[in-house]
């Protein structure tokens, strides 16, 4: 023995581990990869310690990741997206009343992440800027 090492000097030791990456090895498990022969992601770049998070929100698609308030912010920011695929006044009035409903409790810090200071929408000038929204798309 040797120093720290806890093997007899002179001999050889294959862990359960290596042994088994060995057989796969040549058992050929490991030829055609995908991305055999090809750096590695990333590889140059400054380390960030959140990779990996930034990799599971791309992979999977993630878009839930920020705090509710920040959600709310960007939804009232893309409402008239939503209020373009309406087909009713009554469904626009009630999508902006639902939404005026988050805003308020937003306001009052009753929703996580950091606090937004959102204006209530008008549902009649929603209701207006979607009915102009409507006729320009069938006048079409």
């Amino acid at each position: 023995m040797t120093g720290s090492d806890p093997r007899p000097s002179g001999s050889w030791y294959e862990s359960l581990i290596d042994r088994q990456i060995r057989e796969a090895q040549e058992r050929g498990e490991f030829d055609d990869l995908p991305g055999a022969g090809k750096p590695l992601p990333g590889h140059g770049e400054e380390y960030d310690e959140d990779w990996w998070v930034k990799d599971l929100v791309r992979r999977e698609q993630i878009t839930g990741v920020l705090p509710a308030s920040l959600m709310l912010r960007r939804e009232v920011e893309d409402h008239a997206r939503v209020v373009a695929a309406k087909r009713t006044e009554a469904a626009v009035r009630a999508y902006v009343a639902e939404l005026n409903e988050r805003i308020v409790r937003a306001q009052r810090g009753h929703v996580d992440g950091p606090p937004v200071f959102l204006p209530i929408l008008d549902a009649d000038d929603v209701v207006e800027q979607w009915r102009q929204d409507r006729d320009r798309r069938t006048a079409r």
